[in-house]
């Protein structure tokens, strides 16, 4: 076994052949296992280590407890080609969303843009780590996401929590690498502000209000009685930017999907909206990725300012993140493989070893 403080790396296959078999063990059915799998360590690939196999307890937790439907296909509410809505049935988020984007990818070329929403998804993890599906093959997609269930960010000037943090991911095919955005309408994350908490540390700014409304950097405040909230994006003084663009993801999510906040709904829940659009549709796919490309590169190029070392496109660190990870092995977040153990044990499935160092 490794020494403590080493750095301890797992092979990406490895990973998501033992989480594979944890979810089939806890009675996933088909492609769900595998697709979940790939879907949470993709995320580790990236960098997100909140959205990536620290879920996957969360969600072993929900299949037990029934919260996650472990079995069947979303019911289709509505299907015009171009325009699609599921319900989701709880089924697992990661393995619907990964089934949407690629159904949108498969129609993409028939009707130029393609939008699926999904209600009563369980959470679909890692936004930026369904992007690739569509940009390898040429085609933008955006993917945004909410959970009516839940409320954790005030509405600007507000002081009791409404939204969620309501992510949002866009992919853009170049000539190289694709543009990867994934954002928030909130400062941060819901997941960011737990595992602060867990640790005993602080936001690294005001990025919270306390229950009475002032500005914190404890994210203690949101697990107060009454709690706090998150700040949107902007914080304080331009946070009616990230209040606006939550508001547009709940129409998208939400609205769209006709079943939201106004439903009152209990648990863990999440509303989906899924758009994939092919170039060659509109100003056609060479020009489409020749004006992303020169747009990438000037801004690449342009002059850092003093403190940086040099300007990046979203998503360019992660990709870095990826190919060194795959080369070299995942290293997670620490507490992660040990919080897994108890399902391996429960399950009677091996936990994959650490690669050796000097293997890597």
């Amino acid at each position: 076994m490794p020494n403590a403080g080493e750095d301890v790396r797992y092979r990406a296959d490895d990973l998501i052949e033992y989480v594979t078999a944890l979810f089939a063990a806890a009675g996933c059915d088909g492609d769900k296992p595998r697709t979940i799998a790939a879907g949470l360590v993709e995320a580790d690939l990236l960098g997100h280590t909140t959205h990536g196999l620290q879920l996957a307890p969360a969600y072993l937790s929900d299949l037990e407890s029934g919260g996650m439907t472990a079995t069947g296909e979303p019911e289709v509410v509505a299907d015009r080609g171009a325009a699609v809505t599921w319900n989701g049935r709880r089924l697992p988020g990661v393995w619907l969303a990964a089934k949407a984007v690629d159904l949108a990818v498969e129609r993409a070329p028939t009707y130029g843009v393609v939008t699926i929403v999904i209600r009563r998804s369980h959470h679909i993890g890692c936004l930026a780590a369904f992007l690739q599906r569509a940009t390898d093959r040429g085609l933008m997609i955006t993917i945004a996401s909410s959970d009516p269930a839940v409320a954790t960010v005030a509405p600007f000037g507000g002081r009791m929590a409404i939204l969620t943090p309501n992510p949002l991911a866009v992919g853009i095919p170049t000539d190289g690498d694709p543009i990867l955005i994934d954002i928030s309408a909130s400062i941060t994350t819901n997941g960011m502000a737990s595992r602060l908490r867990r640790e005993g540390k602080r936001f690294p700014g005001a990025w919270a209000l306390g229950a009475e409304g002032r500005p914190t950097d404890n994210p203690e405040a949101l697990f107060t009685d009454p709690p706090g909230t998150l700040l949107p994006l902007g914080g304080t003084d331009h946070g009616h930017k990230g209040y606006g663009l939550a508001l547009l993801v709940e129409a998208l999510t939400q609205g769209l999907g006709g079943f939201g906040r106004a439903e009152k709904p209990t648990q863990w829940v999440a509303s989906v909206f899924v758009q994939v659009v092919d170039p060659s549709a509109f100003g056609g796919t060479d020009a489409f990725k020749s004006e992303m490309s020169w747009l990438a590169s000037a801004c690449r190029d342009s002059p850092p300012r003093p403190g940086v070392d040099a300007v990046r496109l979203p998503g360019q660190r992660a990709l870095e993140r990826k190919r060194k990870a795959l080369a070299e092995g995942v290293a997670l977040y620490p507490g992660i493989v040990e919080a897994l153990t108890p399902y391996a044990v429960k399950f009677c499935v091996t936990p994959p070893q650490p690669l050796a160092a000097a293997n890597r």
